[in-house]
């Protein structure tokens, strides 16, 4: 899940989640992860289906879509330097300052709720959440994944 090792670390001059969605499905198709209607698919579908979540000391996001938008399956992470706007996932009025997003690439819908309990361990592990926080454009992608791996994310 994290073999093409898209990592975007401390972006700056993110204003809005749609340029923040937009920047990191963008690095998806570059790679031939994904396909150009990711991008739009994913923006369409937090509208619809927000994926904003609450930490005690941090706001993340899982953005994810549907399937017939995804190649092969990836993970891709990106902290922003400065947080965004998403709505909580259940809703479509309580905002939530984000800066780390999980943007999830699956080919198999059953997939998705075995990768987001994963990803809810790393989310609920405090620790983990500040290394990732803490790391920026020169953090070594081998040193991103080992903390992921401390989940089993690999």
């Amino acid at each position: 899940m994290l073999n093409e090792e898209v990592f975007e670390m401390n972006v700056p001059n993110m204003k809005t989640k749609e340029e923040a969605l937009s920047y990191l499905a963008d690095k998806l198709i570059s790679k031939g992860i994904v396909k150009e209607s990711y991008k739009q698919a994913i923006i369409d579908r937090e509208h619809v289906f927000p994926t904003g979540l609450q930490f005690e000391a941090y706001g993340i996001a899982i953005p994810h879509t549907d399937i017939e938008h995804v190649n092969k399956e990836q993970i891709a992470l990106m902290t922003l330097k400065d947080a965004v706007s998403f709505y909580q996932m259940g809703t479509n009025d309580v905002e939530v300052p984000v800066r780390v997003i999980f943007m999830l690439a699956l080919k198999e819908a059953h997939s998705q709720l075995t990768m987001l309990q994963q990803l809810m361990e790393v989310l609920q592990d405090k620790d983990i959440m500040e290394r990732i926080l803490s790391m920026d454009e020169n953090t070594p992608n081998s040193e991103i994944k080992e903390v992921l791996a401390l989940k089993n994310i690999k």
